[in-house]
């Protein structure tokens, strides 16, 4: 063991070994002015990942939108390969019409193992397979949604809607992007477990289970850009740094969670059946019962809907504000809306759906996703995939290609997504999954789309009835987009609230 550590210490300082040479070394030629990083022998293109590590979002989308087929292939340490594309055709071949050979890969699944065990978005093949299977079932209930609908109004109406009524009244500034992942952390336990963590209350409260679940979001998430992945794992073998942080966070995680399934189960034996209707219980009540099982896929939903409604929403404000025409269009719409729209109103809200579609276009909560290929393969542009390549697929990048979306790809265009009957109403029209793969597509496409968007409507119907959300940064600032698991806005966003008043 203490051979391999040298060993992988030795290859760890390689980088830094080329990064001098190159330094020491004046170039025989101008460099060139091309997006494209320029690939070395060993360590590939790591200069350039290096250089690029703080907005490597944007740096890969400038070199997508470059490409002439939307593909690239980043060479990284070692020979290693990673494929990035923007392409809807091969986006389409990945994850549908070749899904089998482009799985999660060991590589995905031992970042995360330790948070995520084997839940289901951890895992591939049959695992992956039999827990679809279970939760399509649960998802595709009518008394399921029904409950989400009224966890969500719940709290909006009993946390969130007398939050923004102080902050008004009191002209206090609030970071919305905290609030609403809050909301959505309350929500998504609620719905998950039947547990409620109160993160809402006004006095903010700090709560374990959710501290350290964003701990344990965000150290595995650090774990994926480490320089190679034999860093974390010695880190992990001499339990310090982040790595000591990581296991404390998700023990604690784990062990919330375990809880919770335990008394579950002892109130099943002692009732036998339960009144609520979380997940949890409806896997417990269907036979599902052992402790990791359960715990492993809840911890998953918690994770899935935790901060990708907050995401998209913490956005979607910024650009309303910036966009008072469609600020104006939605509050039409809302107003021909009772207080507390039914679930067959908000599906009408096809205004607001566009504009959320909109903002997702732009800032997806998961800007990209990888799977590994399992065996050699072509991709319908013509690119040669080697078995074990690394294939990155875009939303971030794709919401910004002017082949998908137009020369005016960068307008925040709600109008895009919709068109007018005769009568002059508006009805909407959906781009495929592959074009539009923020919800992921094919087989693996997100089970909860339809609860996201029950949600989102409900949350902007019921703030902008009552308030108007202002940003309370300087004129012309605009926002970082920050990626971990899922997107963030930098530095969170300050909002001044101010009371408009009911609807008429």
């Amino acid at each position: 063991m203490f051979i391999q550590l040298l060993t992988s210490l030795f290859l760890l300082t390689l980088p830094f070994f080329f990064l001098i040479i190159s330094k020491s070394k004046k170039p025989s030629t101008p460099p060139s002015p091309s997006i494209f990083p320029k690939s070395y022998p060993i360590i590939g293109s790591y200069l350039a990942v290096k250089s690029n590590r703080s907005n490597r979002m944007q740096w890969m989308t400038q070199i997508l939108q470059t490409s002439p087929s939307a593909t690239f292939t980043l060479h990284h340490l070692f020979g290693h390969r990673q494929i990035l594309t923007a392409n809807p055709a091969n986006v389409q071949h990945m994850l549908k019409t070749h899904f089998n050979n482009y799985q999660k890969g060991p590589f995905s699944i031992s970042v995360l193992f330790d948070f995520l065990g084997n839940g289901i978005f951890n895992v591939d093949g049959e695992s992956w397979k039999f827990q679809r299977q279970v939760s399509s079932h649960e998802f595709n209930t009518k008394s399921l949604r029904k409950f989400v609908q009224t966890v969500v109004d719940t709290e909006l109406h009993d946390r969130l809607i007398p939050m923004f009524s102080e902050a008004a009244s009191d002209k206090t500034v609030l970071d919305l992007q905290e609030i609403l992942q809050r909301f959505a952390f309350d929500n998504v336990c609620k719905i998950a477990f039947g547990f409620d963590p109160a993160c809402l209350l006004p006095s903010l409260p700090q709560s374990r289970f959710a501290e350290a679940f964003e701990d344990a979001t965000n150290l595995s998430s650090e774990r994926f850009r480490t320089f190679h992945n034999i860093a974390w794992k010695i880190k992990r073998f001499f339990n310090i740094g982040s790595e000591k942080r990581l296991k404390i966070a998700v023990s604690q995680v784990r062990d919330f969670a375990k809880k919770i399934v335990r008394e579950k189960k002892q109130e099943l034996a002692d009732k036998s059946s339960l009144e609520s209707v979380d997940l949890l219980s409806r896997f417990l009540q269907s036979g599902h019962s052992d402790e990791n099982f359960v715990t492993d896929i809840v911890i998953s939903f918690i994770l899935a809907g935790r901060d990708t409604t907050s995401a998209a929403l913490t956005w979607f404000f910024w650009l309303v504000y910036k966009h008072p025409e469609v600020e104006k269009e939605i509050l039409k719409e809302i107003k021909d809306k009772s207080a507390m729209p039914v679930f067959e109103e908000v599906k009408e809200m096809v205004y607001t759906h566009a504009s959320l579609c909109e903002c997702m276009r732009l800032y997806p909560p998961v800007p990209a996703d990888s799977k590994l290929a399992m065996d050699d393969d072509v991709l319908p542009d013509g690119t040669v995939v080697k078995k074990g390549t690394l294939m990155t697929y875009h939303p971030y990048a794709m919401g910004r290609m002017e082949k998908i979306w137009g020369s005016d790809w960068e307008d925040f265009k709600p109008e895009r997504w919709l068109e007018r009957d005769e009568a002059g109403k508006w009805s909407f029209v959906g781009r495929d999954p592959y074009t539009y793969p923020v919800f992921q597509a094919g087989p693996r496409i997100c089970m909860g789309k339809e609860m996201a968007f029950l949600q989102m409507k409900r949350v902007v119907a019921g703030v902008l009835r009552r308030f108007k959300v202002v940003p309370a940064v300087e004129d012309g600032l605009q926002p970082e987009f920050l990626v971990y698991l899922t997107s963030k806005m930098k530095g969170g966003f300050p909002v001044r609230v101010e009371d408009r008043g009911q609807l008429d």
